[in-house]
């Protein structure tokens, strides 16, 4: 079954690279690098515990939610939905957890997979990735933050 194709005043546009939020892990704000190139969208995550919890299997992580920022930490909680083997750019594979959380883009939401790795070493503690973008989004690559900047000390406010 084919996916219908929407006109393009039905998808949101982004640039590039977009502040989001993802409310259910409580992020407030993140920089991620819109990436059409990955498959699968990749959340930053370290110091990675499962439990369970009454039969259903949970993450806890740490993640630094801002680059160049290791000062601030952030605990995140999300039942796992599957593991996966993931390449990255560089052709590395690594078995990483799947969870399912909303994300917001300006005033739009709605929910995605992402995998979990450690993106310290990465500019952008978040991708998001073609399957989360797919029949939603179409990207302007000479656009970025198209649905609102912030600034530094602005996002070091939402995680105080």
């Amino acid at each position: 079954m084919t996916k219908p194709v929407l006109a393009n005043t039905d998808l949101i546009t982004v640039g590039w690279r977009e502040w989001i939020s993802l409310p259910d892990i409580n992020l407030p704000l993140i920089k991620a690098k819109v990436d059409t190139g990955a498959r699968t969208s990749a959340l930053h995550a370290f110091e990675l515990d499962t439990f369970d919890n009454k039969g259903i299997e949970f993450v806890r992580f740490l993640i630094h939610p801002l680059q160049e920022r290791n000062d601030i930490v952030k605990e995140c909680i999300a039942e796992i939905k599957d593991t996966r083997w993931v390449s990255d750019s560089g052709g590395h594979r690594e078995q990483r957890y799947v969870i399912s959380t909303n994300v917001s883009i300006g005033t739009h939401q709605w929910p995605i997979e992402m995998t979990l790795t450690n993106r310290d070493t990465m500019k952008f503690r978040m991708l998001l990735g073609r399957t989360a973008m797919d029949s939603r989004i179409v990207v302007n690559p000479a656009g970025s933050y198209l649905h609102g900047r912030h600034s530094r000390k602005n996002c070091a406010a939402h995680y105080k």
